[in-house]
Parts: structure tokens; sequence; C-alpha cells
């Protein structure tokens, strides 16, 4: 093949191995930095796109007090959890952001367990980044919002997550492109400029990062702020923490 992916951090140790007993292949990573003269690494500036989903929870929250799930304590999550707790320190200073880890991507059940206690405490927004640990989110709080009672939400990561849960759960969902950057680094493949040794980061500027086109959830108003904290991100106006 002309090119070879490993998508996800946990790849890294593999796709060095291979590159180094095959240096005339090409290969390319997702979320790590694996450093071989034949590797295209790509990562994300999670916090970015999770700055403006922290926006959307700053401004929705009707307890003030929202939290984050993460599945293992790795540069990638903690991204998620800077940006989250920066977008909503931003517009509401007044919310606490509660973080927790679950300890593993594969662990719904540990997913839902936490988001109970969460929830329990008060907190009405949760954004999980934490894979299928997530889904354990979603069923919780499906299961809360079916029952009665004071309304939860999830925002969704990665990918517009409604599509799976619906909207009746999912207030919006932070989008990481990786669709854009497997195009990119595939057409450099293509037209004979593909670089190894290189790491490409791929933010708000370059619509590597976002929120979801799903704004069932989500006013005018909130939108029009998220607008405006996203052209300030891409200006150089904010920095979002890391």
């Amino acid at each position: 093949y002309n090119l070879t992916w490993g998508i996800g951090f946990d790849l890294g140790d593999a796709i060095k191995k291979v590159a180094t007993e095959n240096p005339n292949a090409n290969l390319a990573i997702i979320d790590s930095v694996v450093e071989a003269p034949n590797v295209a690494s790509v990562t994300f500036s999670e916090n970015e796109g999770s700055f403006l989903v922290g926006v959307v929870a700053g401004l929705t929250t009707k307890t003030n007090k929202v939290a984050f799930i993460g599945g293992l304590e790795s540069p990638v999550i903690k991204r998620f959890e800077a940006g989250f707790k920066a977008g909503v320190a931003a517009v509401n200073p007044s919310a606490k952001v509660t973080p927790t880890y679950a300890g593993g991507y594969d662990k719904p059940d540990v997913g839902k367990s936490l988001a109970a206690t969460l929830y329990n405490d008060g907190n009405d927004i949760i954004f999980p980044a934490a894979g299928q640990t997530g889904n354990g989110v979603f069923n919780e709080a499906k299961a809360r919002n079916k029952a009665g009672g004071s309304k939860v939400w999830v925002i969704g990561v990665d990918k517009d997550q409604s599509i799976e849960f619906g909207t009746d759960v999912t207030l919006t969902s932070m989008i990481k492109r990786v669709d854009e950057a497997v195009l990119k680094v595939s057409k450099e493949v293509i037209d004979g400029t593909f670089k190894g040794g290189t790491t490409t980061v791929l933010g708000l500027k370059d619509n590597g990062v976002g929120i979801s086109d799903t704004k069932d959830n989500v006013s005018e108003e909130i939108l029009a702020k998220v607008e405006e904290y996203k052209k300030q991100i891409i200006d150089g106006t904010i920095t979002v923490p890391s």
C-alpha cells in the first residue's frame, strides 16, 4: 500500500516498529507523534473545539454545575478537559466544572455509574471524552430524562452523537475531523508531496475541530457567542489552554 494509517495514540509503538522495519513504506498516525522519517503524524487542537462546547455548556446550565469525564489521563484527553473548563469559565465564571476519569475507553458501565453520581450531585451537563465509556453516560441521561425530573444533557465527542443517541439528550457535540486529516495526508501521497518526519496540528482555523451542525438545543444567542469566540481563537485574540 502507498500509505498505511494508525488511528489512535495507542498505536504509536506499533507504527514506530513497522516504520523502522519498512523504511520505504509511508505511514501516518492520528493523535500521536511518531519520530520516524517515513511517518506523518497528525494531532488536533481538541482544546479549541472543547472550548466552544464549554461556551455552550456554560450558557445552558441551570445549576451552574457541569462535569467532564475522561477515559484515560493522557495529553489528548487533558486537552479536552482544559479547553472545556476554559470555555465554561469564559462565559460563566460562577459555574463549577468537575473533572473525573474512568480509567479506560471500554467501560460503559463505569461511565453510567460516574454519570449517575455526577447527575445526583446536581451537574446537569456532562461532557465525556471517553470512547465507549461515554455511551454509558448517554444511557444514564436517557433513562433519567425518560423518568422525568430535572432535565440533564450530554455533550457528544469526536462526531455528532445526536445521530446515535438523539437530540433529546445530546446538547451538542465537539467534532474532531479525522476525515480532514486522512484526506490531507492521502492527497499528499497522491501528489507526491508526502513528508514523513512531520507533525501537523489541526485546529479551528483548519476545520480540524468544531461543534456539530445539529443545533436543535442551542439558541441563536448562544450560537452567536460560539461564533464570536471561534473568531477570537482563530485570529489569536484568545489562546486556549491545553
